[in-house]
């Protein structure tokens, strides 16, 4: 038997950026844990058919685009309206784009600060107004290895999560006295669609395989019980941190 402490059944949980790679995992995770579950995209053809993936029959779906405000504000009041109030929201939502910092172009910086960052703010904002009413709620802002550590080529990214973190701890200042607790979940690098063309790159793989004490790339499901912990009950007095699930990479030179 599982110690009640992380018990999270019948509670309701919002994904963002849930229809593929670690949303979905982490979506899978918490409807296995007994959460009713809504994954967010911008493609609603794409989330009924990875809704179609998950266990049980509380999985719901809310088609709006996490980077424009008005959206978020009536893709929230949808959600808890037609779903049931947010006990808990994984802000996970991201892109990544890749080039030389000189070469980067004023758009792509712009796509990842909306992407990776606004949307963050925007449906925390829009979650946590219900929530610090209510007086409790759990807020997961899906991190990185790169909100500390950082590669050629991928400034901006490492920035827009570099930022993530503080806007973590900056919520968990703001709603904390209301009940509210915000960290961050910080991946390594784990092995999805969108990670596929690194995880094929021999002498890249072979560079995190020998820069990670745990010896592998991650994998979706190593971030699963990162999350539980996180929004269970467990954590009720952790609040602001960024949890790091990376095989021990940003513990080592």
């Amino acid at each position: 038997m599982s110690h009640p402490l992380f018990d999270i059944g019948g509670q309701t949980a919002l994904v963002t950026g849930s229809s593929r790679g670690i949303g979905l995992a982490l979506a899978r995770g918490l409807a296995e844990a007994g959460c009713t579950v809504v994954l967010n995209g911008r493609d609603a053809g794409r989330l009924e058919r990875a809704a179609a993936e998950l266990p049980g029959e509380r999985v719901h779906t809310a088609a709006f685009d996490v980077t424009d405000g008005p959206s978020v504000a009536a893709g929230i009041a949808d959600v808890e309206e037609r779903v049931g109030p947010l006990d808990i929201l994984v802000n996970n939502a991201g892109v990544q784009l890749r080039a030389p910092l000189l070469e980067f172009a004023d758009a792509d910086w712009h796509r990842l600060l909306d992407t990776n960052l606004t949307s963050a703010f925007l449906v925390g904002r829009e979650a946590a107004r219900r929530m610090t009413e209510r007086g409790h709620g759990k807020i997961v802002n899906i991190c990185s290895l790169q909100s500390e550590v950082v590669r050629p080529g991928i400034a901006p990214y490492a920035a827009t999560k570099g930022a993530l973190k503080m806007l973590t701890k900056g919520m968990c200042a703001d709603w904390g006295p209301y009940g509210v607790q915000v960290n961050g979940l910080g991946p390594g690098y784990i092995e999805t669609e969108l990670t596929r063309p690194l995880v094929e790159d021999e002498e890249f793989s072979a560079w995190v395989r020998r820069r990670t004490p745990a010896g592998r790339w991650g994998r979706t499901e190593d971030l699963v019980g990162g999350v539980l912990f996180l929004v269970s009950p467990a954590a009720d007095f952790v609040s602001g941190q960024v949890l790091y699930v990376d095989g021990g990479m940003t513990s080592v030179l």
